[in-house]
């Protein structure tokens, strides 16, 4: 007996698929920054120190005198020996005055008027003590400052942004067949 057979011959399809690439260009121009910083302010207002030393009565002591303070010191000198002299004469006149009471006043005044005078001194110092001053002013120092902030200008660049999407193609290289073959059917031509 024989059986049919079926024949099934199938090509299959064949799709090519052609790319091109996507294409991304990013560029970013760096910032344009500009920063500019004023000069503080700054201004000092100094008073100096001042130091005053006075040393004329150490001057004085040493006898290295102004010649306005010898002259001085000599017309005070001369007034008071002139009162001295004054106030001695007048004492001798007194004195002279008792010469009836007995006494000996001439040669008295002899005497007195002839001697050195008897001068004290114990220890001195020269110059004295304290005797050159010092005085000082402290001075003064004013600060005074201003400062300013900084200009800060900033100017962002947008990013270059160029992009080309990619492409798929697909072609058809071998289309699909399908070839159906009956094999052993035989027919009866007699029916």
């Amino acid at each position: 007996m024989n059986i049919a057979r079926l024949k099934i011959e199938s090509t299959p399809a064949l799709l090519v698929l052609k790319s091109q690439k996507a294409v991304q260009i990013i560029e970013q121009q760096p910032a344009e920054l500009n920063i500019s910083q004023p000069k503080p302010e700054l201004t000092i207002i100094q008073t100096p120190g001042k130091l005053t030393i006075d040393q004329s009565q150490a001057w004085e002591d040493m006898d290295l005198k102004n010649i306005f303070k010898r002259i001085e010191e000599a017309a005070q000198r001369g007034y008071q020996d002139w009162l001295a002299g004054i106030a001695r004469r007048s004492q001798e006149g007194d004195d002279l005055m008792g010469i009836e009471n007995g006494d000996n006043p001439i040669a008295e005044h002899a005497k007195v008027n002839s001697e050195s005078p008897i001068y004290e001194f114990n220890i001195g110092f020269i110059p004295s003590p304290s005797s050159v001053k010092i005085n000082y002013q402290p001075g003064d120092l004013k600060i005074n400052w201003k400062t300013h902030k900084p200009e800060i200008d900033v100017k962002i660049n947008r990013p270059r942004h160029d992009y080309k999407p990619g492409v798929i193609r697909g072609e058809i290289k071998q289309w699909p067949s399908l070839k159906i073959e009956v094999i052993g059917l035989q027919f009866d031509e007699k029916k």
